[in-house]
């Protein structure tokens, strides 16, 4: 049987606004993207691992980690597009480019430093192994009880978004679920034609909180730092 081909690509675009130059600021010693670029090679499941960037900083430090950066990303740079349209113009630009067609794509947010190599593995697995089209990684709620979450108007009264929650143990409520840019993977054919990896019966895997953690803010960053002072658990 042959073996479908398989890339990463790590969408890291420059104009980053909440914490500036985000994707290659210094976390833990290293630039942040190399994190991810190095999960990426050390899991040895991609044909390539390729970074889609407008930036030339970025594409230097991702290729001295190892990355390939054949060409910077010429669309869906700005703050308010989707990251699938980044991911999908790296396909076209590779077919384009190399004639080079892929049958899975993996997409990881380079904002996710603690995500590894087993992890990326664990979620290909998953994923052959459900012979679904499209599969996204998330994390179960653990820090605050959402169902007892709510709403405040403007002189602090509260409005529960699940009142009836509000009658039931905790322990009794079913475990819900955030979803997190770690680990997203999908078949290019039906990727494309949905244009999101939220396509048609779309599944999640489950991370743990570590491997879930995602930098946006400079609290994230310094939650991620703290957590990843600390060994991982056995």
């Amino acid at each position: 049987m042959v073996e479908p081909k398989r890339i990463a690509v790590i969408p890291a675009r420059g104009g980053s606004k909440r914490i500036p130059r985000k994707n290659i600021i210094d976390f833990c010693g290293k630039p942040l993207i190399t994190w991810t670029i190095e999960a990426a090679l050390q899991s040895a499941i991609f044909d390539k691992v390729l970074v889609s960037t407008d930036d030339d900083e970025i594409a230097e430090i991702s290729r001295q980690c190892g990355a390939a950066v054949p060409f910077l990303r010429r669309t869906a740079a700005d703050d308010m597009s989707p990251v699938s349209l980044a991911t999908l113009d790296a396909l076209d630009q590779l077919a384009e480019k190399s004639k080079e067609n892929v049958d899975i794509v993996t997409q990881l947010m380079p904002n996710c430093p603690l995500r590894t190599a087993l992890d990326i593995i664990a979620a290909s697995r998953h994923f052959d192994a459900t012979q679904t089209d499209f599969q996204l990684s998330c994390v179960q709620y653990s820090l605050a009880n959402p169902f007892w979450a709510v709403t405040l108007d403007a002189e602090g009264h509260p409005s529960a978004l699940f009142p009836d929650a509000f009658k039931s143990r905790s322990q009794d409520l079913p475990k819900l679920y955030c979803p997190t840019g770690a680990i997203w993977m999908a078949r290019s054919e039906p990727l494309k034609k949905a244009a999101t990896f939220y396509g048609p019966g779309h599944r999640f895997f489950e991370l743990s909180w570590r491997a879930a953690i995602d930098i946006d803010t400079e609290e994230d960053l310094a939650l991620a730092k703290a957590v990843a002072q600390q060994p991982l658990a056995k």
